[in-house]
């Protein structure tokens, strides 16, 4: 397994619409394998291929407790078919917009259909945090990311600050 390099923003691959996936193989195994992996070291609990450079519509979850055994989820082609009205707010951090949380308004329960790491059809009810989690890296996988959520001033600050560091980066 290899632990792949994050994109942060500002790049504007992360608002990249990924494309669905046509057949799971080896390669796209590997790539799951590599996510997790990628994902536990940054730590983080959810990542979408987008956030390593591969606009395909798969993403990693695992929301298992420190101290708890790790349990990794796979969701190949996910989508959303059905939300509550009901609404909670979680605060909210990307692996690729490090170091930045901000209160999240989503609906509080989903129903996600995907394919499983073997192609088989699976329907997940998630509430709490797993509903949060999904909701937020479907969003990667459409060119969504969390700060969309929040005020358009704190959003351009937020930009404004990683994109004068990328800026700062490049000059080094």
């Amino acid at each position: 397994m290899t632990i792949k390099p994050l994109i942060i923003l500002p790049d504007p691959v992360l608002r990249q619409v990924s494309k669905p996936i046509e057949r799971i193989d080896a390669d796209l195994k590997r790539l799951a394998d590599d996510m997790l992996e990628t994902m536990y070291d940054a730590p983080g609990i959810g990542l979408a291929a987008i956030q390593v450079g591969v606009p395909r519509r798969i993403l990693v979850i695992d929301v298992s407790r420190e101290g708890e055994e790790k349990q990794p989820q796979v969701f190949i082609n996910p989508k959303i078919v059905k939300s509550s009205d009901e609404r909670s707010v979680y605060e909210e951090g990307c692996l690729s917009i490090p170091d930045y949380y901000a209160e999240v308004e989503r609906p509080a329960t989903v129903s996600v259909e995907y394919l499983d790491r073997d192609g088989k059809e699976q329907t997940v009810e998630a509430d709490g945090l797993l509903a949060t989690c999904l909701q937020h890296e479907i969003d990667h996988l459409n060119g969504v990311l969390f700060i969309d959520y929040i005020s358009r001033l704190k959003r351009e600050m937020v930009i404004k600050k990683f994109t004068k560091a990328a800026k700062s980066a490049k000059a080094l």
